[in-house]
């Protein structure tokens, strides 16, 4: 079955577990026996992790560990403000008292406490980095563990960025291997591949062996879970699913330390991760293939807009054609949006909730035409209730287009047609998001979106030097450290 039909939602093709990719053989279900070409998958990449606790970075993944700890701060600071993120804390307050690690904006809890608090903050406000090939987002998650669990067990700074290393290149890959089955059966990749990451990152940060780190997995594994039903509801449980996989992540890797067993081979094993989630259509050599040679996380983007990554695309589209024609909001008859099919299922037209103008491509395109930015500002009560604004969000489609499907998830294309009130028609194609790796944003400009964000929150000032000490020498101590002086009112420097 090639990925149109599976995308498509052929009912008959949704509830098959084998024969669908080339490199994959399923368990026998007979015998209880694994197929050859799967055999050792999950011992694969826990010997590889173990090994990593001893082996220095690369300059380009040290950096790019770095680029994404500015990006993450640049979303759990502001993030900690959220009303989402507040409830989070002051459930964790209470269920999760301690004095190991420090939740933005909260202080000092538990390490699963802080952890749960800020991936869910991280969360909250949609501007965190993800990684297309496998439509996920690896540093929510990786970041909360990996510094609660560093920070309650005083990790030196080289080991803290190896464990960053290792856990987003596991996020990356596992998530690619199964995406977008694992989106066809109803899955949010960041906390199903998530939990699974933040376990073999903390391993790694405590030194653990292979064995031990296969039983994390095996762990962590039936803490996967996550559904899509958010979508559409508001439901801001979507917020939550970060800092819940954070949390969970440290717990399985300690209760490994500590003895606890789980499944060996948990990812290829009758009823393991890839036939639960994947029904069986998972790629092993994007998972282990060239595990050790290349850093697959290398490829994540950032995010410019703070809106789920589908949108960006039209967002693109959109403000290239007002730059190239000068279109205006009031000449704009109707848009259509051609997509690939998993974005196309952001087409909600009533956004009266934060969330819901994160999730709609109508909206976004209708601000991008509207506004000079999209920002915060532009997805806040006064633009989503504005009539002008509503009805134009009315007058956009967002259309699933075949051609586009072929080459998703390798690109993500989205077609933005303008129909002006003269009867013209303007067109505009983009293959790949501003924030991609073939079409990124500058370091540069990673310190002006933490300066920016962060700045309303702990002051700008502030912000730029933690910036400029997260790009020299980070560290779980002093970096949060600084993210948490809010006592000053910002401008205050």
């Amino acid at each position: 079955m090639d990925d149109r039909r599976r995308l498509d939602g052929d009912p008959a093709q949704h509830d098959r577990a084998v024969g669908l990719r080339p490199s994959f053989r399923p368990a026998c279900r007979s015998c209880g026996q694994v197929s050859d070409v799967q055999m050792n998958l999950t011992a694969q990449l826990a010997d590889w992790a173990a090994a990593q606790a001893d082996r220095p970075l690369d300059a380009a993944a040290r950096h790019h560990v770095r680029r994404l700890w500015v990006d993450y701060l640049a979303a759990v600071i502001p993030g900690s403000s959220a009303p989402t993120s507040r409830q989070v804390a002051a459930h964790a307050a209470i269920q999760y008292p301690g004095d190991q690690a420090e939740a933005v904006g909260t202080g000092r809890l538990s390490a699963l406490g802080a952890a749960l608090v800020n991936g869910t903050s991280a969360h909250c406000l949609e501007v965190d980095d993800g990684y297309t090939p496998g439509s996920v987002h690896p540093s929510t998650v990786i970041f909360p563990a990996v510094l609660a669990a560093a920070q309650a067990a005083g990790s030196d700074d080289e080991i803290t960025e190896r464990a960053l290393a290792v856990g987003l290149e596991v996020v990356c890959r596992l998530a690619a291997a199964g995406h977008p089955a694992t989106w066809r059966n109803h899955f949010h990749n960041t906390p199903v591949t998530g939990v699974l990451g933040s376990a073999v990152a903390v391993a790694v940060l405590h030194r653990l062996d292979a064995e031990q780190i296969e039983h994390a997995l095996g762990i962590a594994a039936s803490h996967a879970g996550g559904l899509f039903a958010f979508l559409g509801q508001a439901a801001e449980v979507k917020r939550l699913h970060p800092g819940k996989a954070a949390r969970d992540g440290i717990a399985s890797a300690e209760l490994a330390a500590a003895g606890v067993t789980g499944p060996r081979g948990v990812l290829e094993a009758p009823h393991g991760y890839i036939d639960a989630f994947a029904r069986g259509d998972f790629d092993n050599e994007t998972l282990v293939g060239d595990l050790g040679e290349k850093w697959a996380f290398l490829d994540t983007y950032v995010k410019p807009y703070p809106c789920c990554r589908h949108l960006h695309g039209p967002i693109d589209a959109v403000r290239a054609l007002k730059a190239e024609h000068q279109v205006k909001a009031g000449d704009v008859e109707s848009v259509t949006v051609r997509t690939y099919t998993v974005a196309s299922h952001h087409a909600a037209r009533t956004v009266d909730e934060f969330l819901d103008a994160q999730m709609s491509i109508p909206f976004a395109v209708t601000v991008a035409l509207a506004f000079d930015e999209v920002g915060l500002t532009e997805f806040g009560d006064d633009v989503r209730h504005d009539a002008t604004i509503r009805a134009l969000v009315d007058r956009v489609s967002v259309v699933a287009d075949a051609d586009i499907d072929a080459v998703y998830p390798r690109l993500r294309p989205a077609i933005v047609e303008i129909t002006l009130r003269d009867g013209s028609v303007l067109t505009h194609r983009v293959d790949t998001p501003y924030g991609e790796p073939s079409n990124p944003v500058s370091d540069e400009d990673m310190t002006g979106k933490l300066v920016r964000l962060a700045g309303p929150i702990i002051g700008s000032d502030r912000a730029a030097a933690l910036a400029e000490q997260t790009w020299t020498a980070p560290t779980h101590r002093t970096t949060l450290d600084v993210a948490l002086s809010t006592s000053e009112t910002p401008g205050s420097e």
